[in-house]
Formats: C-alpha cells, sequence, structure tokens
C-alpha cells in the first residue's frame, strides 16, 4: 500500500537517494528543499505524486505552513523525515558563536518545528511514523565534530522522549543512525571553522587513521529505509552502515566499566 511521505533536505544525499526510491514504487512524497531546482527532473517524471515546497527548516513558520499544504494536496502524512542538516567540522574552541548556533539551528531546532508541525496532523489521523535523522555522531563522539555531536546528542534526547510522549496516539518514532557515507555532508554541504595550528597534529592524526572502507554507499541505505518505512513495528533507533554497530557497542562497553568501577561513589552520594 502506497503511503504518503514528507521529507526534508530532499535536494541531494540522503534526502535525494530516498524521496527517488519511494516516488519509483508509487509512494506519494512531499519533496522540501531550500533550493527547488535541483528537484525539477523529479516533478517532470513524476507528476501527480510528488509536491515540492521551498522550506527552510530554520523558519517556524516556514514548517507549519509547508505541513498545512502538504496535508491539505494529499490528504494525509504517513510518515515524516527529518532529514535536512549539514556538518560543522573543527574543534570546540575553533567555533564561532555564530557557527555554533547555525548548527543546532538547522540539525536541532529546524527538526523539532517540523516534528511539531506534524503532530496535530498524525494525532487527528491516529497513527504516523515520524523519522529523525540523527546519526551515530548522536550514539559516540568524533574530535573535530563538537556542534555536529551535539546537535545529534539533542535529537536523540529529544526523539527518544516524543517516542514515550506520542505511543498512544498511534504515532511511532525511530531515530536512523548512519556511519559516515560517501554524500555531500563532509563536501559541498559541509562548514569548516577557521583553524587553530594548536590542533593541527590531532588533525593530522585523525586523517591519517581514517580506513578506507569507513564511508558507505549511501544509495545501499535505500532498501533499509523502504523496510523502515513498511514495518509495523519499527524500531526506536536504526543504525546504517557496518562501522555504526562495533563502534556503539565498544563506547557504551567502555562507558558501562567506568561506570561500575566509580559505582560505590555514585552510589554513596545518594546520601540516603
Amino acid at each position: 500500500m502506497s503511503k504518503t511521505i514528507f521529507i526534508t533536505g530532499a535536494s541531494g544525499g540522503f534526502g535525494r537517494i530516498w524521496t527517488e526510491a519511494f516516488l519509483q514504487r508509487g509512494d506519494r512524497v512531499v519533496a522540501t528543499a531550500r533550493n527547488l531546482s535541483a528537484l525539477e527532473d523529479l516533478r517532470e517524471m513524476y507528476d501527480g505524486n510528488i509536491l515540492t515546497i521551498k522550506l527552510d527548516v530554520t523558519d517556524r513558520d516556514e514548517g507549519f505552513a509547508a505541513i498545512r499544504e502538504a496535508a491539505a494536496y494529499f490528504g494525509s502524512i504517513d510518515v515524516l523525515i527529518n532529514n535536512a542538516g549539514y556538518g560543522l567540522f573543527g574543534a570546540v574552541e575553533e567555533t564561532t558563536e555564530k557557527e555554533a548556533r547555525d548548527q543546532i539551528e538547522t540539525n536541532f531546532f529546524g527538526l523539532l518545528w517540523v516534528t511539531q508541525a506534524v503532530l496535530p496532523v498524525m494525532r487527528a489521523q491516529g497513527y504516523g511514523h515520524i523519522i529523525q535523522v540523527s546519526s551515530i555522531l548522536g550514539v559516540v563522539t568524533m574530535p573535530m565534530l563538537g556542534l555536529y555531536n551535539a546537535s545529534k546528542f539533542a535529537v536523540e534526547g529529544l526523539s527518544d522522549t516524543l517516542a514515550k510522549e506520542v505511543k498512544d496516539f498511534g504515532v511511532k518514532v525511530t531515530m536512523v543512525e548512519p556511519n559516515g557515507f560517501n554524500t555531500d555532508w563532509s563536501g559541498s554541504s559541509a562548514i569548516h571553522t577557521r583553524p587553530m595550528k594548536e590542533y593541527d597534529p590531532l588533525k593530522a592524526t585523525l586523517k591519517a587513521g581514517q580506513r578506507p572502507d569507513a564511508f558507505g554507499d549511501p544509495h545501499a541505505t535505500a532498501e533499509a529505509i523502504l523496510e523502515l518505512v513498511d514495518s509495523e513495528q519499527p524500531p526506536l533507533r536504526l543504525l546504517l552502515g557496518k562501522v555504526a554497530y562495533p563502534w556503539a557497542a565498544r563506547v557504551y562497553e567502555d562507558r558501562l566499566a567506568e561506570w561500575e568501577k566509580w559505582s560505590e561513589v555514585a552510589m554513596e552520594a545518594h546520601g540516603q
């Protein structure tokens, strides 16, 4: 059965790939982006099954207006995919106030606004699925991506809470947590801080340690997303890529060991 899917950041990367996959199998897609010219070919190929809307997710009013337009056009919104976002590369100390605020405005607040906008629609329907594109860097961290890490950790906390709040409305929530993929996330769409020489050694070490197979093929994710969208009992979290799970497992083993080592101090701090 075809679905109506609202997706942000549809002009490139995962958003474009997933939009095409949905359209190819007959779903109806509301594809939003800041630059609609990148979606013109899909609009010509799938006229009637695609609605394109210009949207800057950081503008809360635009987000609410886009959801209203989509619901009126197709009659329902079965799935929301909050995909819009970008990477900010640089050390925490290198990051300007504007760079930091812009990162959080897009990756966190943009997702929040569109999520808030769709909830009344899904509550009225009695069903819906909100898919938040997080990252393995919302579970573990990597140097030189501090603000990006922070934005995705915020997405994780928000979405975990949201899932508990909306389950009685028939609305499900999933956080998709990809490892690195060969999209333009780290290329043309990325922002880089002004470098400080003090961090050059660490950056060199990170670059030298990169595995050649660390980045996955983004087109290979389409089948996983189709399966996720079709699932009657979707997971709260879905890791994507072969790097994500072992990395997360190793980090959590270390965390559990450290918590255990300090557990007596922690217990005594309770005071009773």
